[in-house]
């Protein structure tokens, strides 16, 4: 009984304070989604349109196919040899996903397998008939739909036959539900998925049905943009890996208004075209000198192009690219991401709110943690993400520990649950940075541990001199226990060095060493741990722990 007693009220505290903020649109739209299933609507797909224009190379990915049958996706291979492999429950969900996509289409040496192709999509449709299945969800068929599309303007390109009239009236069946199916109960990157696919099927077909596509999907776009990506160029759920994935996306536009360009108005191609400019800056200052993205909440390699990529595509479009030299201390205020700078040391910050409050599914409890990159070289780095699927290790991948930042009494700095919710969540405040001879500095404070018995609040102070990154942190409160992470690389090591009757840690691999210290000396331990740099992949890595003695210490990183 007292464990029901203790169990109920903090549940009902933690759904209370999730559901406060969602917007009444998504509490409706998630109800009808659930109640709503229209019939399928199998009618002939229109005609196609004439595209007069030229579509320009695309973002290639990897193949996934490794043969007919088999694929591997978020580094699991699995095949589909029966109708059932489709939605195999054995199969996490985002696999199951992923071989909905058909990403391979566009692949890189797609041309290679051209008769692997034509025979998965003849596959797809008998195997997986309308409204059943993950194939059938609003997400998958959005991109299915783009990609069939993609695939099909490439090949007529190059006079070789794609889409036949079975699989046509299939892409047009697909899109008559997905407008039925809008994910308004989501919003964020979801909901414009969606739009792109109405916009892609709109401007493929021609006629009344595919017009009406057309202005639903670009009314998204003109709605949801000005929201959704942030005066900085950040898209709004503050993720690096979604960041790009809607900069391709936007960049997919500019090129099909190309090869349609009546179907598009001299005001949204002005729109998308400002848009792509400020997210592929942004993109740029959140990348690495190993040229991947910073790993702030829920983001990875490998999973959408990176930066060179991206900015290859864009520059085919002619989407000027800022070339300019990257300043000592960019600043990303609207996102709330800081990047300091210098010869050798990259050093990324966040000070950022978790995302919009009613959209925080990607969100990471990681407020004030931070990644170093030193002469080119990763050196830390947040746990990254592995998983999608619900559970402790996608629970603990989110939790505050599996980033560099600090811990207290064991809780996060964030309550995130469920896998892809937020209850309490943390507000940065007091941010502010500047440049001192030579020397860049940001700091900021978050409110997140105040629900704690002790009212707690941390506050950082980063400060990147020529050799020395410092840190300082401070808490004004009461605890049982803080400490602060230090998440290393796979490819770093620690020993311990002795000097002067104390112990500094040497952190070090082939290329590079750096010393780690504190200031008042703390109690320093090592463990090894996991990092995630992409999905289904665990690395073996190194994590140090700074132990507070007081309400206050400074960590030294010196090279």
């Amino acid at each position: 009984m007292n464990g029901l007693a203790v169990t109920f009220p903090m549940n009902l505290s933690r759904y209370y304070h999730t559901l406060r903020y969602l917007r009444l649109r998504q509490i409706y739209g998630r109800i009808w989604h659930k109640i709503y299933h229209p019939r399928a609507d199998l009618r002939s797909a229109p005609a196609l349109r004439r595209l007069d224009g030229i579509w320009q190379s695309e973002c290639l990915r990897s193949s996934v196919m490794q043969g007919p049958t088999t694929f591997r996706f978020l580094n699991i291979t699995g095949s589909v040899e029966t109708s059932y492999d489709w939605d195999d429950p054995a199969k996490i969900r985002l696999w199951r996903y992923n071989l909905h996509y058909f990403d391979d289409l566009n692949s890189a040496g797609g041309g290679e397998r051209l008769g692997w192709h034509r025979s998965l999509i003849a596959r797809w449709i008998g195997e997986n008939p309308p409204r059943t299945g993950t194939g059938w969800e609003p997400y998958p068929t959005s991109l299915r739909i783009v990609n069939w599309i993609k695939w099909d303007i490439g090949c007529r390109s190059r006079d070789e036959s794609a889409l036949n009239e079975q699989s046509l009236n299939s892409l047009a069946v697909q899109t008559r539900w997905l407008v039925n199916k809008l994910e308004f109960h989501l919003l964020g990157n979801h909901l414009l998925a969606n739009a792109k696919a109405l916009v892609f099927a709109g401007v493929y077909f021609v006629g009344s049905e595919a017009d009406s596509w057309l202005r639903k999907g670009l009314g998204i776009f003109e709605q949801e943009l000005p929201e959704q990506i942030l005066a900085d160029g950040g898209h709004f759920e503050r993720s690096p890996m979604y960041h790009s994935i809607l900069l391709e996306d936007v960049l997919d536009l500019i090129n099909l208004s190309g090869v349609a360009p009546t179907c598009f108005s001299h005001k949204i191609l002005d729109q998308l075209s400002d848009i792509a400019i400020r997210m592929l800056r942004w993109l740029r200052v959140m990348t690495h000198p190993d040229g991947k993205i910073a790993l702030f909440n829920d983001a990875a390699f490998d999973i959408a192009p990176d930066y060179a990529a991206i900015a290859e595509y864009a520059q085919r479009l002619n989407i000027p690219e800022d070339q300019s030299a990257l300043r000592l201390l960019e600043a990303l205020p609207d996102s709330g991401y800081v990047r300091l700078q210098n010869e050798r040391a990259v050093v990324i910050c966040d000070v950022a709110f978790i995302g919009p409050d009613y959209l925080p599914g990607h969100a990471h409890a990681d407020s004030l943690s931070f990644e170093l990159s030193l002469d080119g070289q990763r050196v830390l780095v947040n746990g990254g993400t592995s998983t999608y699927e619900l559970g402790a290790e996608r629970q603990r991948q989110r939790g505050t520990a599996a980033h560099n930042t600090v811990v207290i009494d064991g809780e996060d700095s964030s309550e995130v649950w469920g896998g892809f919710r937020v209850a309490r969540r943390a507000r940065p405040f007091g941010v502010s940075w500047g440049n001192e001879k030579g020397d860049s500095w940001l700091e900021a404070s978050h409110d997140g541990y105040l629900r704690l018995a002790g009212r707690v609040v941390h506050s950082r102070r980063w400060v990147l001199e020529p050799n020395v990154l410092r840190i300082e942190d401070k808490l004004d409160g009461h605890y049982e226990e803080a400490f602060a992470a230090f998440h290393l690389h796979s490819n770093v090591s620690t020993r311990t060095v002795e000097h002067s009757g104390s112990a500094d840690l040497l952190i070090l691999n082939s290329n590079m060493q750096m010393r780690f210290s504190c200031a008042p000396p703390a109690e320093i331990s090592s463990a090894q741990t996991m990092w995630h740099p992409e999905f289904g992949q665990s690395m073996n890595n190194t994590t140090l722990t700074a132990k507070f003695q007081s309400n206050s210490f400074i960590s030294r990183l010196s090279w």
